[in-house]
């Protein structure tokens, strides 16, 4: 007896029984994903539209969620504010997060290829300070940091940014690398130089393709925090076009006033390239943040 004729002798009102729980469990889940969706999506609407607003309808006693006027021109004004030059901001961001990420991939890639192929003396230990040195955030070490960077010369350059993201991202870039390469059987690599592939033509020809989901998610989880990062910014760097926007953004906080409308158009444009980057590489991020879940 087939499917369709066992249907066919069930009784119509048990079918549509069964028809209207499965549509009712469908439209819950999709309510559910949309009021998801909405808590999440709702504090950047609010920045949107408190972006839009005039000072005075911001500081208003009386305010209202949706602007009565919309001043698309804050989003122009607020680069050519003299609190700030945003642009320069903006470009010093961009290059710090950019090097940032690029040094990290150049010192964590070999690292963790290295520990996850050979066993060599003190190997634990390496990987023991490797986490360890991810408990220590730029926050408690401002201070040490000012007066390396001081006697080095560096103080209020890129360079010494660049090389301060690398130092805290290290550490994560290296353990999630390192356990994917771990998880490419050792086999692989001799079958490459049995066919006379040498170290280097292994590394990049034969395993980066294979673990490219776990390179792909230390990248950006490591552009994201250069990108965002504020407390050793604030210290380092003290000319003002040097600063990174998460600096910048702090100087329409005044004393006694507040730029609010400028607070919140500055945080869009740092927002959007995050998400825009979000969005060109989600799917290999789920698949680096997922691999191994299931055997």
């Amino acid at each position: 007896m087939t499917s369709a004729t066992v249907r066919a002798t069930q009784p119509r009102s048990r079918r549509y029984t069964k028809d209207s729980i499965s549509l009712g469990r469908v439209i819950a889940r999709m309510a559910t994903g949309l009021i998801v969706l909405l808590i999440f999506l709702l504090p950047y609407i609010t920045m949107l539209f408190a972006s839009v607003k005039s000072k005075a309808e911001i500081r208003s006693v009386d305010p209202t969620y949706f602007p009565q006027e919309w001043h698309w021109e804050n989003f122009v004004a607020m680069w050519t504010t003299p609190e700030t030059p945003l642009v320069q901001n903006l470009l010093s961001t961009v290059i710090i997060a950019v090097f940032g990420t690029l040094l990290v991939l150049l010192v964590a890639l070999p690292a963790a290829y290295y520990t996850a192929r050979f066993r060599f003396p003190g190997r634990m230990v390496f990987l023991f300070l490797v986490i360890v040195s991810q408990m220590l955030q730029p926050a408690v070490l401002t201070s040490g940091i000012f007066r390396e960077f001081l006697a080095l010369g560096l103080i209020d350059t890129w360079l010494a940014m660049i090389i301060v993201n690398a130092a805290f991202n290290l550490s994560f870039a290296v353990w999630i690398m390192h356990a994917f390469f771990a998880g490419v059987p050792k086999e692989v690599d001799e079958a490459a130089q049995l066919d006379g592939a040498g170290r280097l033509a292994t590394l990049f020809r034969i395993n980066l393709p294979l673990v490219w989901p776990g390179i792909v998610t230390a990248i950006v989880f490591t552009f994201v925090s250069c990108w965002n990062e504020f407390a050793a910014s604030l210290v380092v760097l003290q000319t003002a076009g040097n600063q990174p926007l998460s600096v910048a953004l702090t100087k329409f906080v005044g004393q006694h006033e507040t730029s609010w409308h400028f607070v919140f158009g500055v945080s869009i444009v740092a927002i959007l390239p995050v998400v825009i980057l979000f969005m060109l590489i989600e799917k290999r991020l789920i698949g680096g943040l997922t691999a191994g879940s299931v055997k």
